[in-house]
């Protein structure tokens, strides 16, 4: 038994100055590359708790995404199902001033296609024996669909995650079907349409409680930073 997750893949090359940062400049400095995407990080948080997690994803077919898939099997992640294709990885540039703050990024989304057909070709295999299903709700519908098609033949509860807010508020419908929604607080404002930045944490669970059964969706836990996460469901826990 383990816990499946369907997400992205991103590569993150981030520039950091020396210095004062100069826009419009030429600052001297260093750059890092770091794995990310939401369902990849996910994904190895889980592996880190010593659960065994299987990944769906896509990856570049080429040494970035080896790289990335020689990373997480060294956490001891299934990566059977990680597509290989070219644009598998999706890439995020960005370049940080002196104070730490993004002053300038460009992104770039993975291509998808491949995935709706591996799911529709192993879906049984994958999804039939697995406890739980977490997936990043705001990727392509088909690969959405297909999840909670799988989900629902085999009876198994779906978790989700966001990276693009904006895509997932378009798919309430499925929000509503989730065992739990998983935002950081200023997703959270986006999907309600509110400002929560500065409210407690006892605030803003009795805050997500009634947001959370208003909207008629099953539970949310929303994080917090430094000051952690809170969780609110349905019934008023």
């Amino acid at each position: 038994m383990s816990m499946v997750v369907i997400g992205n893949i991103f590569v993150d090359i981030k520039g950091f100055p020396d210095g004062i940062y100069i826009p419009g400049g030429r600052n001297a400095g260093r750059m890092e590359t770091v794995h990310g995407g939401v369902g990849r990080n996910v994904v190895e948080d889980i592996a880190n708790i010593e659960l065994r997690p299987v990944f769906v994803s896509l990856a570049d077919d080429d040494e970035s995404g080896d790289a990335v898939i020689r990373k997480l099997m060294r956490h001891r992640i299934n990566t059977d199902y990680i597509v290989r294709k070219p644009n598998g990885n999706g890439k995020w540039l960005a370049i940080f001033d002196h104070t730490g703050d993004v002053v300038a990024s460009i992104s770039v989304r993975p291509d998808m296609s491949g995935l709706p057909e591996l799911l529709e070709e192993k879906g049984d295999e994958i999804f039939a024996g697995c406890d739980s299903i977490v997936v990043e709700i705001d990727m392509e519908k088909e690969v959405i669909r297909q999840v909670f098609r799988f989900a629902e033949k085999y009876g198994k509860k779906v978790f989700a995650v966001v990276a693009n807010m904006a895509i997932a508020i378009e798919r309430r419908d499925y929000l509503k079907k989730i065992e739990c929604f998983v935002c950081n607080i200023q997703e959270a404002g986006q999907l309600f349409l509110a400002d929560f930045s500065d409210l407690s944490p006892e605030a803003m669970a009795r805050e997500l409680a009634e947001r959370v059964k208003n909207a008629g969706f099953r539970s949310m836990v929303v994080t917090m930073g430094a000051q952690g996460s809170v969780y609110a469901d349905r019934e008023g826990n």
